[in-house]
């Protein structure tokens, strides 16, 4: 049971974080396309498509963590340092998605869309920075994943 709950637990993070983490990087430059070209169809599209795909898997990637405790669970590893500290960094990179990541796209991506002037490139450099740490943290819990300081698996 447990290789099986691992096996979900890895599939759900590259299907589902995968895509936040590729859509959300791309969001940034689409936007400032967009802002640069406001006649250009093409370049609004492409913006709302990435902030509908940042949305859906965002919503889908909650079954990362739920597999992932149950995984834990099943290993006996629940107490271990470095699954809280993923668990830490998973619960604050969760917070900079729904804080800071999605409601500015969405702001971005409805001034594109309504042309409305107060949106400028100023917001799509913050965005991408927010974006960086989200995808940082990401980075940093996947590397514990696989090393797992202190395991007898672990490299």
């Amino acid at each position: 049971m447990t290789k099986f709950l691992l096996a979900v637990h890895v599939l759900a993070a590259i299907v589902a974080i995968g895509p936040v983490t590729v859509a959300a990087s791309m969001f940034p430059p689409a936007a400032r396309k967009a802002l640069a070209e406001p006649g250009d169809g093409q370049a609004r599209s492409t913006v709302q498509l990435l902030h509908r795909i940042c949305q859906v898997y965002a919503v889908v990637g909650v079954v990362v963590p739920v597999f992932g405790f149950a995984t834990a669970q099943a290993m006996g590893v629940l107490g271990d340092t470095w699954l809280i500290v993923s668990i830490a960094l998973t619960a604050v990179a969760a917070v900079v998605l729904a804080a800071l990541v999605l409601p500015r796209q969405t702001a971005i991506a409805e001034g594109i869309w309504h042309a409305t002037a107060t949106v400028g490139p100023r917001a799509t450099v913050r965005l991408a920075m927010f974006t960086g740490v989200f995808n940082l943290l990401w980075a940093a819990v996947t590397i514990l994943m696989i090393v797992r300081p202190g395991s007898t698996t672990g490299a």
